[in-house]
């Protein structure tokens, strides 16, 4: 019975320590928001050592006392326990309304700093009329403002600049590096809002992926995606595919962005032609040539100009031909035509489409046999006389 009773007598003590440590840490707290630092650390250490103390004559209490005395020791201490809760409980209210004062100061703050922010954001938009760019100053005004107003509010709070200046940069290590890729889109937004890469409309291509620029936010681009040809998928041209694409803004970091309607909405398309090496070259030059000036007609000859205009401003290439090219070039056993022409980036494959029909309609013309000979699949056979030497059939190819 003794031994059961010097049991619940220790349990109840390491209780009581336990107790006393907690309330400390909680009155420790309360001070430093209402009373300062070096308040706080004094009451803590005179709390801990009365705790301490109170502990060590228990314990010595304890073992001096008689068995009769120590069975009524767990009781007794239950009591002190109690009774130092409510102490505790009653600091932490005294130093609440001793903290009133400051907490109702660091929201007046808050509030301030709330009302600049909303002014400060409808000036900037009315000074800056670019979207773009009125969006990049306002957010970054407004991250200055609320830091400042933050920064007044947590130092009425703990009333030391010094502790504020460490804490504000200990998170800050924190957060850069818990939030790197938000921080990098966030950043890559501002690149783009103040240079201009690409603005909603645009038609882009980010890594292996094409579509037009649908809306743009801090974090993320969303594209409608257009079909290609090196990305898998049901339309293998440059027309919508309906589906929508959600891409981080760090890719103007990170990656490659190529806008293709940004300043020159127009650019260079070819379409090949592979003929027959026995076909008249010079004939198929001319006449492919004077298909494409047939189809696009004069409607390259103002981009041309325009083209034109934009590379001497960039002391570039000056030259630019205002009409449909052909260009030959070889290919594993035939010979390859290639018309280059300049059209909108937006009407690429209709105008693509309408070549190719023209071209392939022409070349089946009864006119054109013998001179221009298309590559099909053929098979030639060669005769040979006694001696192994190739015989000359008529009809056959020389």
């Amino acid at each position: 019975m003794r031994v059961d009773v010097l049991g619940q007598a220790r349990v109840q003590l390491r209780f009581f320590r336990q107790a006393s440590l907690v309330a400390v840490a909680v009155t420790g707290l309360v001070v430093v928001v209402a009373g300062g630092a070096e308040e706080a650390q004094a009451r803590e250490a005179d709390v801990t050592t009365l705790a301490e103390s109170t502990a060590g004559q228990r314990m010595e209490e304890e073992e001096e006392a008689p068995p009769q005395e120590r069975q009524v020791q767990p009781e007794q201490v239950a009591r002190e326990t109690g009774a130092e809760a409510k102490r505790a409980v009653s600091g932490l209210r005294q130093g609440l309304l001793n903290a009133l004062p400051k907490l109702t100061v660091a929201l007046g703050a808050l509030l301030l700093t709330w009302l600049v922010a909303r002014g400060l954001r409808a000036v900037l938009r009315q000074v800056q009329r670019r979207w773009e760019r009125a969006d990049a100053t306002v957010a970054l005004a407004g991250i200055a403002v609320w830091l400042l107003g933050t920064g007044i509010a947590v130092s009425v709070l703990a009333g030391d600049i010094r502790a504020l200046l460490g804490s504000v940069g200990l998170v800050g290590l924190a957060l850069s590096w818990a939030l790197q890729s938000p921080i990098e889109s966030f950043t890559g937004w501002l690149i783009n809002s103040f240079q201009g890469y690409y603005r909603v409309g645009d038609r882009i291509q980010v890594g292996d992926i094409l579509g037009d620029v649908h809306a743009i936010d801090f974090l993320t681009t969303t594209l409608w995606e257009l079909g290609s040809a090196q990305r898998p998928g049901a339309v293998q041209a440059e027309q919508p595919t309906g589906r929508l694409i959600t891409v981080p803004n760090s890719e103007v970091l990170t990656g490659s962005v190529i806008n293709l309607t940004r300043d020159f909405p127009y650019l260079w398309d070819e379409l090949t032609v592979p003929v027959a090496s026995e076909s008249d070259l010079r004939y198929a030059l001319e006449l492919l040539r004077g298909l494409a000036v047939e189809v696009l007609g004069e409607s390259m000859t103002g981009p041309a100009h325009e083209y034109e205009t934009l590379l001497r401003e960039a002391r570039l290439e000056t030259s630019v031909a205002d009409t449909p090219e052909a260009y030959v070039s070889l290919g594993e056993a035939w010979t390859n035509v290639t018309l280059r022409y300049l059209v909108h980036a937006r009407e690429r494959r209709r105008w693509k489409s309408l070549l190719t029909e023209r071209v392939v309609v022409e070349l089946n013309q009864p006119a054109h046999a013998g001179r221009i000979i298309p590559i099909l699949p053929r098979q030639q056979i060669q005769f040979l006389d006694a001696d192994g030497r190739p015989v000359h059939v008529p009809g056959s190819p020389s």
